[in-house]
């Protein structure tokens, strides 16, 4: 069987302009924490599931002399990605744990935050800044139907809790329960996301790297896919990588297309979501432009990756523009182009 991933992806750095269009877009922040000082942590209990597995995460404590300035960091952290940024909510604030994945490559602190007035929570997370990481959560945010709100201080980067059931969970204990009317509305929703993920390189969906966010809607429930990790933004050359549904991991979702939509509805939803992002990326022109321009100036990947992804897209659409990239920021902007040129709206009753 091919192997489609590398084992390890290296961190890459955030180079001087990157940070720029971060300060400029009130992403880039200064508060007295760093990943690397939560990681000074004393000891570890494991953290299991309702199910009673080990879910690979640890919930870690510290010493009585450092606890108290992490917490008030953290509760800082907080207050900026969801409020103000002022101290006046962090009397009313709690830092119920300190969680740490040991799973993958980014690592991740995951914060439980408390209001200690109603008992309400979020999480937030904390990881190791990566450039690859944060082209992934922009492009995210920029041309995805989803809003993504993250702060970079440093080495390193904090972002907030994206709600939904993960797509594995949903896979092993939800899919079966689900109505006819239901799975071809799952069906729908996947045929998109493997679209979406594919047009602007974003690699490795798993299923538990996405989760299921379900909506009320009058008589139904409205189901879409959200990405959670962009860990492989623009880095393998294998172009499978790039399609959720060459992972083994969706194979469920796979088959529930195969069996609940026919060619032509596959092809006319292949078609819809790609005239959305034409239309997202000519709206978000100015600031999808200047962090392209970031992105084309950057190396987030390897000599080899860039020249297989970039031939295996030549051979696709035969857009010359593919040959003529040397880089993947200089890929992605190839394959933005070619969305706008050829799914941009000609709706001739459209002014």
């Amino acid at each position: 069987m091919q192997k489609l991933m590398s084992k390890k992806k290296p961190t890459y750095p955030i180079t001087e302009a990157l940070s720029s269009y971060l300060t400029k877009y009130a992403r880039n922040i200064k508060i007295p924490i760093y990943y690397d000082d939560l990681l000074r942590y004393q000891g570890a209990v494991t953290v299991y599931d309702k199910h009673g597995n080990d879910t690979l995460w640890i919930q870690v404590y510290y010493s009585e002399s450092e606890r108290e300035d992490i917490e008030q960091s953290l509760k800082q952290m907080y207050s900026i990605l969801h409020s103000d940024g002022s101290d006046a909510l962090l009397p009313y604030l709690n830092i119920d744990s300190i969680d740490y994945c040991t799973f993958g490559n980014s690592k991740p602190f995951r914060i439980k935050v408390r209001n200690i007035l109603n008992d309400n929570y979020i999480f937030l997370y904390i990881k190791k800044a990566d450039a690859s990481r944060i082209y992934g959560l922009e492009l995210e945010h920029l041309l995805s139907p989803n809003h993504i709100n993250f702060l970079v201080h440093g080495n390193t980067l904090i972002e907030e809790h994206i709600s939904g059931i993960p797509g594995d969970d949903f896979i092993t204990h939800h899919l079966e329960h689900c109505s006819e009317q239901d799975k071809r509305e799952i069906a729908k929703e996947f045929v998109k996301f493997n679209e979406r993920c594919f047009v602007r390189l974003l690699g490795d969906m798993r299923s538990y790297n996405y989760v299921m966010v379900l909506t009320n809607d009058f008589d139904r429930i409205q189901y879409r896919i959200r990405a959670i990790d962009f860990d492989q933004q623009s880095y393998e050359g294998n172009v499978k990588v790039y399609r959720p549904q060459f992972l083994k991991e969706n194979n469920a979702f796979v088959q529930l297309v195969a069996s609940e939509l026919k060619q032509p509805s596959v092809k006319q939803y292949k078609r819809e979501e790609r005239s959305l992002l034409a239309k997202r990326a000519t709206s978000e022109k100015k600031r999808l432009r200047q962090l392209i321009v970031c992105m084309r100036k950057d190396e987030i990947s390897q000599p080899e990756k860039i020249k297989e992804l970039k031939n295996a897209l030549l051979d696709l659409t035969g857009d010359i523009n593919f040959k003529k990239s040397k880089n993947m920021g200089q890929i992605l902007d190839s394959a933005l182009h070619f969305i706008v040129r050829n799914y941009q709206s000609v709706n001739p009753f459209l002014r």
